[in-house]
């Protein structure tokens, strides 16, 4: 009984001293423990997110597009023949305006509803993807991106900038009537062997495919510029997640 007793003693002596050093082991510990794959999951999500909530808030209110130099969607050069000369015809250049500023305004329409399509392309990344993101260059999310939605954000703005495009003008003339002739009459200036001779090139811009493409640079250049805060400036980081992630 009294080696039982013994035994007990030091056991109990043992357990104590095991707990005293495994308490002082985890004091040694850093607070901050190393994130998980799915913290930095989750995390990157968050980034997204807010940065695609941002970048849609701005291009979707009025002037988003219009009043913003860095993505205000133009005609292409081919239609630089209209716009030069477009003061020399009474009312001319305020056709030019009015086709410029529908298509913008088609397209802050479209950026509105885009963020349900960024949506279903967080709730695809794998936590393969989400490492990949954090790891990668300053515009990895942005490129993520477009890699899940492109196609379907071009669906969804293509046709608002057909419906602006074919809204009538004058006479029953619409942006793309007008357009359309101007291709297709200097196409045929080029296509003659005199066009042949001066190595001129035929127009084969489709127009609506074009602006859709402009448009789309302009939302995809905003959404970078917002995970840049995200990834460079601690004020963007709004929730305690992503200062984990991007600290």
């Amino acid at each position: 009984m009294k080696l039982f007793k013994t035994f007990t003693i030091a056991l109990l002596s043992l357990l104590i001293s095991s707990c005293a050093e495994l308490q002082k082991v985890a004091q040694s510990l850093p607070v901050d423990a190393p994130l998980s794959e799915a913290d930095v999951s989750a995390g990157l999500k968050e980034a997204l997110k807010v940065g695609t909530d941002s970048a849609v808030n701005i291009l979707g209110a009025t002037d988003g597009y219009f009043k913003d130099d860095l993505v205000k969607i133009l005609l292409p050069p081919e239609a630089n023949i209209i716009i030069d000369n477009a003061s020399k015809v009474p009312g001319g250049q305020k056709l030019i305006d009015d086709v410029i500023l529908n298509i913008n305004r088609a397209a802050e329409d479209a950026a509105k509803e885009a963020t349900p399509i960024f949506m279903d392309a967080i709730k695809e990344m794998t936590i393969t993807d989400a490492m990949t993101i954090l790891n990668g260059e300053q515009n990895a999310a942005t490129e993520y991106f477009k890699s899940k939605s492109y196609q379907k954000l071009f669906e969804l703005y293509q046709p608002k900038i057909h419906a602006s495009l074919s809204k009538d003008l004058v006479a029953g003339v619409s942006a793309k009537n007008t357009w359309d002739t101007l291709t297709k009459n200097y196409n045929k200036i080029a296509g003659s062997f005199f066009g042949q001779m001066a190595d001129l090139k035929t127009v084969e811009t489709e127009i609506d495919k074009y602006l859709t493409q402009k448009a789309l640079d302009g939302l995809f250049l905003k959404l970078s510029e917002e995970e840049a805060k995200i990834r460079q400036d601690p004020a963007a980081r709004v929730t305690d997640i992503l200062k984990k992630v991007f600290k």
